[in-house]
């Protein structure tokens, strides 16, 4: 109500001072909220897309956009037709992403850039046995964590989602798999377990 925030670029900008002239908020507690914020300057770049509100870009979506494209940047440049080459990403969202980078939405990301946030640059997977190929993973890994395994699918040239589709390859499941699980059988989805993930990595 006192015209600090009209937008989310505006958050970055808060001094503690400010803050503070927020009902409930002391020194400790506005310099902790400011704090908190000018941590956030490096998300993920999929949580930077799912957090800007594009229609009909959720989670899953965000994830495949930004292990597809690496950076905020090369996303506003793509075409339509590069655009529908993301898993899940057909003729009309593709529209929708570049109305919302070409209108307003460019607009905020640019000032967002401007205050210092910077989504983090995926890299490009490499080439090798799992290039083209996407992973899910479910459940619990008893060789490795689920970040490490990600990694590797990365390193072998494939991509690691968090959602089950039509177009995923495998489905790592391991004790205590869910609803991806069952997802992924119900779509026919090649379901691996840990040893037979790894071997599908080079000895």
């Amino acid at each position: 109500d006192k015209g600090m925030v009209e937008d989310p670029s505006d958050l970055y900008r808060l001094s503690k001072e400010q803050v503070m002239e927020l009902d409930g908020f002391a020194d400790k507690s506005a310099q902790n909220l400011v704090d908190r914020i000018s941590a956030s300057k490096q998300p993920p770049l999929s949580r930077f897309l799912y957090a800007l509100g594009i229609p009909q870009v959720g989670g899953a979506t965000a994830e495949l956009l930004a292990a597809d494209f690496g950076s905020v940047e090369r996303l506003r440049q793509a075409s339509g037709e590069e655009l529908t080459q993301v898993e899940g990403v057909g003729p009309s969202l593709a529209r929708e992403l570049r109305l919302y980078f070409q209108g307003h939405g460019g607009e905020l990301v640019d000032k967002l850039l401007t205050v210092g946030v910077e989504p983090q640059v995926v890299e490009a997977p490499g080439e090798g046995p799992l290039t083209g190929k996407t992973f899910v993973f479910t459940g619990t890994l008893e060789t490795m964590s689920r970040p490490d395994a990600e990694a590797l699918v990365k390193k072998l040239g494939g991509k690691a989602v968090s959602s089950v589709s039509s177009k995923t390859d495998y489905v790592v499941a391991g004790p205590g798999a869910g609803s991806k699980l069952d997802k992924a059988q119900k779509l026919k989805v090649t379901v691996l377990d840990e040893q037979q993930f790894l071997s599908l990595a080079p000895k």
